[in-house]
């Protein structure tokens, strides 16, 4: 069983949501690796918690497919090929690019300059390559711009779709910086795009974006 550094929790509502959102990052940087199997009580020792937590939080994981359940010894990491990547984007595309059009040229008057300040956010991060960091930020982008649908199933549906697809990377392939910032800078161009009624550019970069399987963090 592969050795694991203690690691500090982020702070969030309850312990459980604590190694929830830290299992996430781990899993999305890829320091929980694909094919190895992780016991909780290795787990919780890990983050200074009980095993109970470690469990819950692990057993919502393995509802979403991104662990697996080994009896007696702990749980999985579930691999992920290129054609599961190719799926999740295609889900995305078909459910977030519609709502977006719906969006061009019909945003709420104050939203574009509600939405600059968190656009600009992933840039910043992205430039640091802090890989954690930035799927936080693209998730609250994406968050926010489908917000203005008024449709809040496809907000909670398309979220857990995108954090889905964030887990989902090929082992040892982690962006860097510059794969990053690329795919950060389409945040604001789209928020262009939707404002200026550009249906066109809008619908370009919405596919290109949530389809950016090389980098597999949108």
């Amino acid at each position: 069983m592969p050795t694991l550094r203690r690691r500090a929790l982020p702070a969030r509502r309850s312990v459980r949501a604590q190694v929830l959102a830290a299992l996430r990052d781990a899993l999305a940087t890829g320091e929980l690796r694909s094919g190895e199997t992780y016991s909780a009580p290795v787990l919780a020792e890990r983050y200074g918690v009980s095993a109970t937590p470690v469990r819950e939080a692990m057993q919502r994981l393995a509802s979403e497919g991104l662990v697996e359940t080994v009896p007696n010894r702990g749980f999985r990491v579930a691999g992920h090929s290129a054609r599961d990547m190719v799926e999740l984007a295609e889900v995305r595309a078909a459910l977030e690019v519609p709502a977006i059009l719906r969006l061009v040229g019909a945003l709420p008057p104050g939203s574009r300059e509600e939405l600059r300040p968190l656009a600009d956010a992933t840039v910043r991060i992205a430039a640091v390559g802090d890989l954690v960091g930035y799927a936080e930020a693209d998730r609250r982008f994406h968050r926010e711009l489908l917000r203005l649908t008024g449709n809040r199933q496809l907000v909670a549906v398309a979220q857990e779709l995108h954090r889905k697809s964030q887990c989902h990377r090929m082992p040892g392939r982690v962006p860097g910086p510059v794969e990053l910032v690329a795919d950060a800078r389409q945040h604001g161009a789209l928020l262009d795009a939707l404002a200026e009624g550009d249906r066109s550019s809008a619908e370009r970069l919405a596919r290109a974006h949530v389809t950016a399987l090389s980098v597999g963090t949108v």
